[in-house]
């Protein structure tokens, strides 16, 4: 078997932040709605409104980050951000501890986990981009979804079995652990991190790319230099450009104020750009349909089928594997189809499989047709993520990572706490299982919103244009 090629120390130091911070989180998997029901006694209403606002509210208040990242050094944000999450989360055992845990602390916590997800997402994208070369990125990618998938396959049931022994918030004291564990990670890295790209005048667009088949690949010319990876400093980049005019002013990168315009360069340049566009779309599309219709299974499976909690969590933990196949594949898939014929085959085959769900029924049949329905999901999605994640870098300048990667995200979770909140008002109209239905009906349009032809060609001869409109 051929072995994996060695990425350097320093993404070693970033991948293994990434797992344990991964781990923490899926071992705390749904510890905050197990928390309001058992602790604080909460109903349907307050739970589901837990989920919704967290992700809505987070994803508000992340909007006027991504900006403000795009102009600092990236390592001094992850960590920042895995401190705050860590300190917010401790608080909630401390308040159990206390007696004085409410409802209320659970929301604000929630609310600002999440922005720091987003601003910690946004982030790590572009340090990852500074980080390695640009060939490296898709195996990179492959390596953060295939610990995605470990530890979602491994994470809950050991958080089950954590709360039956210890109590409900012993998993979130964990998962703040593993916050700071990831904060010493990050800082672990070393090195001297790249100035904050050159920002504002005539904006830069991505370097010309040479092709071979489907896959981009860098020319020797323009080939992002290794001097992150290797140790080596980089060129300081102290100044950036102020102002709209023809003549544009030099600010150092660090006092330049934020614009009200740069709130909304990242849905500018992926709205703008004529490969993400689709993509973004079919993307908040299919994953917020997907998880709007997971409460709906759980009320479906746990409740009028009487399966478990043992069986409800096998059958969309154990699926996971899938996850690990599809990541690994992913390399070799684009290798030899090329990234876009595989994000178009594949992201049209994972609409295909959410629809099943609605056939589930009591019985060994009934776990096994969930399973089976989830593996074929997970696998795609294994495939697909990856692949993604590294077109999308790859599509986006140096000096804008940050603020699409921040859009992106928050327009994911604000468009999952919405469908989430509209899914739910159809269940209380129609029933559990008509609304999943209709989830997967709509899921099955979506391979329409993918592009249908390889634009990223057009695009760069665009940019530079269309970057000065």
């Amino acid at each position: 078997m051929r072995s994996r090629k060695s990425l350097g120390r320093r993404f070693g130091w970033l991948w293994a932040a990434y797992a344990v911070s991964a781990f923490g989180t899926s071992l705390a998997f749904d510890a905050f709605s197990l928390i309001a029901i058992q602790v604080l006694h909460a109903g349907p209403r307050e739970v589901s409104g837990l989920a919704a606002a967290g992700l809505a509210v987070g994803a508000l208040v992340a909007v006027p980050l991504g900006p403000w990242i795009e102009f600092r050094r990236k390592r001094p944000v992850m960590m920042t951000m895995d401190l705050l999450r860590f300190v917010m989360l401790l608080s909630v055992p401390a308040a159990y501890a206390l007696g004085w845990l409410g409802f209320a602390q659970l929301l604000v916590v929630s609310v600002i986990v999440g922005a720091a997800d987003i601003t910690f997402t946004a982030a790590s994208g572009a340090y990852l981009k500074a980080l390695v070369r640009r060939e490296d990125l898709l195996p990179t990618n492959g390596r953060f979804e295939a610990t995605t998938w470990t530890t979602t396959m491994l994470g809950p049931p050991l958080g089950g079995v954590a709360i039956g022994l210890l109590g409900p918030v012993v998993t979130v004291l964990a998962n703040a652990a593993s916050f700071l564990l990831s904060a010493a990670g990050i800082r672990a890295i070393g090195g001297r991190e790249p100035s904050p790209a050159l920002i504002g005048g005539p904006e830069s667009s991505p370097a010309p790319i040479a092709r071979q088949g489907n896959s981009p690949t860098p020319t020797s010319k323009q080939r992002p230099s290794p001097a992150p990876a290797s140790g080596r400093k980089a060129s300081p980049a102290p100044t950036a450009m102020a102002g709209g005019g023809r003549e544009a002013r030099l600010v150092p990168t660090g006092q330049r104020r934020l614009r009200v315009a740069d709130l909304l360069e990242g849905w500018r340049y992926i709205l703008t750009h004529r490969g993400l566009r689709p993509l973004f779309f079919n993307v908040i599309l299919v994953n917020g349909l997907i998880m709007a219709a997971q409460p709906l299974m759980a009320l479906l499976m746990l409740g009028q089928l009487g399966f478990t909690p043992w069986q409800y969590g096998l059958a969309f933990a154990a699926p996971c594997v899938g996850g690990l196949v599809g990541s690994r594949m992913a390399p070799r898939l684009v290798a030899r189809f090329g990234s876009h014929r595989i994000m178009r085959i594949v992201g049209g085959l994972r609409a295909c499989w959410p629809i099943g769900l609605v056939f589930v029924h009591p019985g060994v049949g009934g776990l096994v047709l969930v399973m089976a329905v989830e593996l074929a999901v997970i696998t795609c999605f294994g495939v697909f993520n990856p692949v993604l994640a590294t077109y999308r870098l790859t599509q986006v300048p140096a000096d804008r990572v940050a603020r699409t990667l921040s859009a992106w995200s928050v327009a994911s979770k604000a468009s999952i706490a919405a469908l989430t909140f509209l899914c739910g008002l159809l269940a209380g109209a129609i029933g559990s299982r008509p609304a999943i239905a209709v989830a997967g009906l709509v899921i099955l349009g979506t391979p329409f919103l993918l592009p249908r032809h390889d634009r990223a060609r057009h695009q760069e001869r665009e940019t530079p244009t269309a970057a000065r409109r």
